[in-house]
């Protein structure tokens, strides 16, 4: 009798333990900011991944971008988050790191998938801690209007030169606007532009590790002269400008009323959207001179984390190591149009406009955004008296070096 007990209560034990993993083991559900991405996980990159791993479901849970960072606060405290956290770049996600929210990632294979610099926005500042699985960059540039450029005889600029001559030669011909742009939402000022053109002149990565390193500053010269360049753009900037938003840049550009339209490469999916009979092209910020080295922004822009308090970590590793692989970067920027894999695979990219950024990494060396790591931390962060002065350049309210002054002053006070 005893033994009859002891058997049942063993066959119980066992029962328990296997409803127990059943509860936590083979579904994963994803924290994320991009809500407009739920089709392609879910229809696309899902099913992609349950062919290799048919034991594991999963589920996506997006909240809207500017909620998210502090939802998804609220429930990693509460223990309601999901398993797997879409990490953004630099110190919002390192701050969960430091909590004890994010694991470390040091030992997991794919991170061999990546570079140093596809790594950085996910790192400890010594570099010796990596708490999230590199995905997708954005690329920065301009794109052109093709059938205006060809009624006017004009290429793509390749050095500054050639740009302003084409922006002359529009203006002249009084039928569209030379650019699309305008200041009124502020942030496109520095995002899309300071630190796309200013790249080539602080020589990327080279200045950007000069400023954290507290070897430059902002008021030296190469850093002055990317707001010398911006000073320039007022004459060729639609009438009005200064109260044009984002959107309205985007409406005047796939409208075919502007010939340039200073971009990121998310922008390809939306004119390839609303840009009815629209046919455009891209090209890298022009250079000083012929023959000068060039650098692009090459923006590190979403990665992936494991909850530290997850109870199915084995799946959600397993989601991660496919995320390094080659069949996701191929399905990932082929799938949503600009943003490109951070893989050392490479993928074949299928879009004409995006297969042209993409190959820029092969002429220019990357960086990511001159302020992005470790010189936003002060009090307001640099980011925003960044916004605020880049614009006043473009409306002609500042000078280059006053500009320059302002930024390095808001950096020292805010140290």
């Amino acid at each position: 009798m005893q033994k009859k007990q002891t058997a049942r209560a063993a066959a119980a034990a066992i029962a328990l333990g296997t409803a127990a993993l059943a509860a936590s083991a083979g579904t994963l559900t994803i924290e994320s900011w991009r809500t407009d991405d739920k089709a392609l996980w879910e229809e696309v990159l899902f099913p992609a991944f349950m062919k290799s791993h048919p034991g594991i479901t999963l589920k996506f849970t997006p909240t809207a971008p500017t909620e998210y960072d502090s939802a998804l606060s609220s429930r990693l405290i509460a223990g309601t988050a999901g398993d797997l956290i879409t990490c953004r770049p630099f110190d919002v996600s390192l701050d969960l790191y430091k909590k004890g929210r994010l694991d470390k990632l040091n030992a997991e294979p794919g991170l061999k998938n990546f570079s140093d610099a596809a790594k950085v926005a996910w790192q400890t500042d010594d570099g010796k801690d990596t708490y999230c699985m590199p995905i997708a960059s954005v690329i920065h540039g301009f794109f052109y209007n093709k059938k205006i450029f060809a009624s006017l005889g004009l290429t793509p600029p390749k050095t500054e030169a050639e740009f302003f001559a084409a922006l002359d030669k529009i203006k002249a011909a009084g039928k569209v606007a030379p650019m699309a742009l305008g200041t009124a939402d502020q942030w496109e000022s520095h995002q899309i532009v300071y630190t796309s053109i200013g790249a080539n002149a602080w020589h990327g990565e080279d200045g950007r590790k000069a400023l954290i390193a507290g070897k430059k500053k902002f008021t030296d010269p190469e850093f002055v002269e990317a707001w010398t360049q911006m000073a320039k753009w007022a004459p060729y900037l639609p009438k009005g400008y200064q109260a044009e938003t984002y959107g309205d840049s985007q409406n005047l550009f796939a409208s075919g009323k502007a010939a340039i339209y200073p971009a990121g490469s998310w922008d390809i999916s939306y004119f390839q959207a609303n840009g009815a009979g629209l046919d455009f092209g891209a090209f890298p910020p022009p250079v000083k001179k012929a023959g000068d080295a060039c650098y692009i922004s090459d923006h590190t822009d979403i990665g992936m984390g494991i909850n530290a308090a997850s109870k199915n970590k084995a799946d959600a590793k397993a989601f991660l190591e496919w995320l390094a692989s080659p069949e996701f970067a191929d399905l990932y920027t082929n799938k949503v149009t600009g943003f490109f894999s951070l893989s050392n695979s490479k993928p074949k990219v299928s879009n004409p406009v995006a297969a042209e950024m993409i190959s820029w990494r092969n002429q220019c060396k990357s960086t990511i955004r001159l302020n992005a790591q470790i010189l936003n931390r002060g009090k307001p962060p640099l980011e925003n008296e960044f916004w605020n002065v880049d614009s006043q350049v473009l409306n002609g309210k500042l000078a280059p070096k006053d500009a320059a002054q302002k930024i390095q002053d808001a950096f020292a006070k805010a140290k």
